[in-house]
């Protein structure tokens, strides 16, 4: 059994991030990072982004290797055993640890029907899988019009192949922008050359042939070449269960994301941190979060002891419209539209209880911090004051 100083768990953004961190603070303490993907860490965004429009792939990887850091890759951690510190994994080996860093993050969230039919997007290898497709299939259909689903139909478009974008809400982003947004976006992507279909159940994806055939509760059935799902993830936290850490809607971690262990830290999309800006626990999933989460987490290991309190950004680009976001981005909440022009450049203020708790900067860049700041002052706003309150 090998002793390290530092073991990860996870081989993504967060992981690679931790790495930076630790280094920062411990330039000679053993890393040892154990991954079960057949990759080092990469960036995320571009496999639904850069990498369809011609951005290259080795530039999308982290500069972790020269950091003195052992890998494990297509390796699963079975166990973890936090009165011995030590972990078990898939290969028979054991290893111990002065401290562990959970960057689990989650996996895709399944559908309850077309089990080996759909194909569902996250990974490096999901992209290297639907490019190759697309060199002999023409008709797709992406099942989840929210932040990966609209970013895939807009890269399948682009790429010059048929897609529908099938969601059972109201239609594009439904859960996150005002419903007026919402029918333009459908509009928009329709004027585009996408099949917008909105407000429709799915029952079944069967195969018909050598199609996919998608069945609906109303309307006719859809066949196609090939179906992709974006549906968002859940969180992977059956490590942290099982080795009994505080664990709801993520694994719970303090001001400098410790876990309910104190020699087990946690960062990124499976991480649930209270947010003193918010007032609140959140759970971000997205790459902004990732980074800066991670690279806490590690300077937190190497004994920095720095709380974490940052309001990640996420943002988007939905062919030639883009936006950032900072803070709770969700269409539940009161609403107030600020356009220079509308759908087209703007913001849009999340309120509740006359506070603002989220920021969308549509087509609006370079503001996230003075988002943040508005975010974080947790003073009442008047409806009628927030025009013009971020200049662009």
């Amino acid at each position: 059994m090998k002793d390290y100083t530092y073991i990860i768990i996870g081989g993504g953004m967060t992981a690679g991030s931790a790495v930076l961190g630790i280094r920062e603070i411990d330039p000679s303490g053993t890393i040892l990072m154990i991954s079960e993907e057949n990759a080092l860490p990469y960036n995320r965004p571009p496999l639904s982004k850069k990498l369809w429009s011609g951005g290259k792939e080795d530039e999308i990887f982290l500069a972790v290797e020269e950091r003195k850091v052992d890998f494990l890759l297509n390796t699963i951690v079975l166990s973890i055993n936090p009165d011995l510190k030590r972990i078990a994994v898939s290969s028979g080996e054991s290893f111990s640890y002065d401290k562990l860093l959970l960057a689990t993050g989650g996996y895709p969230r399944g559908l309850p029907f077309g089990e080996g039919i759909i194909h569902y997007y996250r990974t490096l290898e999901d992209f290297h899988h639907l490019k190759s497709l697309t060199k002999t299939m023409n008709s797709f259909a992406v099942i989840g019009a929210g932040f990966i689903g609209s970013e895939l139909a807009a890269a399948l478009t682009l790429n010059k192949k048929n897609v529908t974008l099938i969601e059972n809400g109201a239609g594009i982003g439904w859960k996150v922008f005002p419903q007026d947004m919402v029918r333009f976006l459908n509009d928009y992507y329709i004027d585009k050359g996408v099949m917008v279909k909105a407000g429709l159940e799915i029952t079944s994806v069967e195969k018909e042939g050598n199609k996919a055939s998608i069945n609906f509760k109303h309307g006719e059935a859809l066949l196609v070449d090939e179906v992709v799902a974006g549906v968002g993830i859940i969180p992977n936290v059956s490590l942290a269960e099982d080795c009994g850490l505080a664990v709801k809607d993520g694994i719970h971690v303090n001001e400098i994301l410790q876990t309910s262990d104190p020699s087990i830290f946690s960062a990124g999309d499976v991480a649930n941190l209270f947010n003193p800006h918010l007032s609140q626990r959140i759970r971000v999933e997205h790459a902004d979060n990732a980074r800066a989460m991670g690279k806490a987490a590690g300077r937190n290991m190497a004994d920095a002891i720095e709380h974490y309190d940052y309001l990640p950004l996420f943002y988007s680009d939905m062919f030639d419209l883009g936006y950032e976001a900072v803070g709770k981005i969700d269409s539940r909440l009161e609403m107030v539209q600020d356009w220079q022009e509308p759908y087209r450049k703007g913001v849009i203020y999340y309120l509740e209880d006359n506070q603002i708790v989220g920021v969308l900067l549509w087509n609006v860049w370079d503001k996230a911090d003075s988002a943040r700041e508005i975010i974080a002052n947790r003073k009442p706003f008047k409806t009628e004051s927030l025009k013009g309150l971020i200049n662009y």
